[in-house]
């Protein structure tokens, strides 16, 4: 995907990558290789050539946090499959007073657990944070990275994928409950009733009774949404590169 595309050039849009498409221009070996294209002034080519030359080396380098300032958050989600087998997917709850009680965070094929007033502390996030080359959250940029930044100060700069934002743009949307429904992933039984206002009940009632029957509850509800987002990404994503490289406008077929 990320080869392939041009957003991350300078005043360059959908529409203008769409227009080098057309030309033949298909991947940024094909914009270094022609010596000059309709509608890209000699200078600008120029520009472009250096930085797409970058762009290739970096990549072949794994460094992902280079893209973080190129491509618009909305578009990030284009990097997914150069890395997504270094993909973090994080998910967090809070309590009634909006402090964070679990950070679940999924890389390969292990989930991590951090709990507040146990594991969850500044340090043990970047140990973890620090292994990704993308963060992958729905809703992320609006609550669970805000929410973060607020209590721990991660200062974190690797490109991140909203799934909210990616489904919207194949024509889901709602909360992640029901877009799990319209693209066929199903919860177990036991979490299917549960939804994220819950959450904080959960871990009121858990500091409340001490039964950890609750925490666990809780633990596995977020373990749920962080595997989840995967198995979305991996459904989702791909469909809108088609959408946005072959047939704009089309929808996930519910």
């Amino acid at each position: 995907m990320i080869k392939e595309s041009f957003v991350l050039l300078p005043r360059v849009g959908r529409q203008s990558e769409r227009n080098l498409w057309q030309q033949g221009i298909f991947d940024w070996n094909g914009f270094i290789d022609v010596k000059r294209i309709e509608g890209v002034s000699e200078k600008s080519k120029a520009a472009h050539d250096r930085l797409l030359k970058v762009a290739r080396q970096q990549l072949m380098d794994g460094n992902s946090a280079f893209f973080e300032p190129l491509l618009p958050p909305s578009e990030q989600w284009r990097l997914y499959s150069s890395f997504r087998d270094e993909a973090c997917f994080l998910d967090i709850e809070t309590g009634m007073r909006d402090e964070v009680t679990v950070v679940g965070i999924s890389m390969g094929d292990r989930t991590y657990t951090l709990l507040r007033g146990q594991t969850l502390d500044k340090q043990s996030l970047l140990r973890l944070l620090s292994r990704a080359k993308i963060l992958v959250t729905f809703n992320g940029r609006s609550f669970d990275m805000p929410v973060l930044e607020k209590y721990f100060n991660l200062g974190l700069r690797i490109p991140h994928i909203d799934m909210m934002h990616a489904c919207a743009g194949v024509g889901l949307k709602g909360g992640l409950k029901s877009i799990e429904k319209d693209v066929g992933i199903r919860r177990p039984d036991e979490l299917a009733v549960i939804h994220g206002a819950q959450a904080p009940a959960l871990w009121n009632a858990y500091h409340a009774t001490g039964d950890e029957y609750y925490l666990n509850l809780l633990v596995k509800y977020n373990e749920e949404d962080c595997s989840n987002l995967q198995t979305l990404a991996d459904k989702v994503i791909p469909q809108l590169w088609e959408n946005v490289r072959n047939n704009p406008g089309a929808f996930l077929g519910r």
